[in-house]
């Protein structure tokens, strides 16, 4: 991992950081043994070369600002999403941040209305793919944070309703918010030209494919708006986007093993497929990643879930 941050510190940055470490430390000690259930030194690089750095740009960003600040973070199944949201947070409470963690999972359509769209749609199977969420609630929610509005009423979606299928529930009631984590498997991600699908990579490979490539890509210019209140992007990207298919599969081995139902590796692949049908990685996050406007920290994951170049 490179020190993106930490090369050019001064002295007075090194101590400011090393005194962050210190007042964390219990409370990331005590994350890492529950939540990652790894010894804390196997995470204290990533937490000095990525996560104390980011916090502080954050900070200062949010400083910067004047209001709350609106940080997106993309990346697909298994790049460490939500883990970075609750250390971020965890490091900028003790800077004295409130911080929100919204996911575009939150935003989903109800139950209900998706059944709705299925009928509408019947290539819509499952929720995920652009079209199942709903857009004017994240305008509202993110427009009422960035205006200062306190509370909050934060949209909040529970995955098990509905045996799996997914449905809305209670709203959370959060007071006085200074950065939002908004993070997403395509957030920020925009259309791409329709004729990129004519050489699409597989899973794209009938014409039957192709179609509803194109269709999702066409959906994307719904969510610009959504987009635009993002005051920064970061992208956790794969060295090989295909890792998210090998992830995906040791989480539910590992959740079979705790007695928790699963998916079989069959069920998984047709899962991950269908989400690469509609917007393939290689299509729309690399064009993102490799473009030097619109995102403004690459995270590189390598396919043992360490951190690889940060830029």
């Amino acid at each position: 991992m490179n020190s993106w941050a930490s090369d050019a510190d001064t002295t007075e940055q090194q101590q400011a950081k090393a005194d962050l470490l210190k007042s964390v430390m219990a409370s990331f000690s005590q994350f890492c043994e529950t939540n990652l259930h790894k010894p804390p030194e196997e995470m204290l690089a990533v937490l000095w070369d990525l996560w104390l750095p980011l916090s502080i740009k954050l900070a200062s960003h949010r400083q910067g600002l004047g209001r709350p600040l609106i940080q997106g973070i993309l990346g697909g199944q298994g790049t460490g999403k939500t883990t970075m949201c609750r250390v971020l947070s965890l490091v900028l409470q003790q800077l004295g941040y409130r911080t929100l963690s919204l996911s575009l999972d939150d935003l989903y359509k109800s139950y209900s209305d998706r059944l709705l769209l299925t009928q509408e749609d019947p290539r819509l199977i499952w929720r995920g793919p652009p079209g199942t969420h709903d857009l004017d609630l994240g305008l509202k929610v993110l427009d009422q944070i960035r205006q200062g509005e306190s509370p909050v009423s934060v949209p909040r979606f529970d995955k098990s309703a509905y045996n799996g299928a997914g449905d809305r529930t209670t709203p959370e009631i959060v007071k006085e918010i200074d950065i939002v984590l908004f993070e997403g498997w395509f957030v920020g991600v925009k259309p791409v030209a329709p004729d990129v699908f004519n050489y699409a990579p597989p899973p794209i490979v009938t014409d039957q494919d192709r179609v509803f490539a194109r269709d999702m890509n066409r959906r994307l210019h719904d969510y610009l708006p959504l987009w635009q209140r993002l005051d920064s992007l970061i992208v956790l990207y794969p060295t090989d986007y295909r890792c998210s298919m090998t992830w995906r599969k040791q989480a539910e081995q590992q959740m079979i093993a705790t007695g928790k139902l699963g998916m079989s590796d069959a069920q998984i692949e047709e899962f991950v497929n269908y989400f690469w049908r509609s917007l393939h990685p290689e299509l729309f996050i690399t064009p993102l990643v490799k473009s030097p406007r619109g995102v403004d920290l690459v995270i590189s994951i390598h396919p043992d879930h360490s951190i690889g170049s940060i830029r």
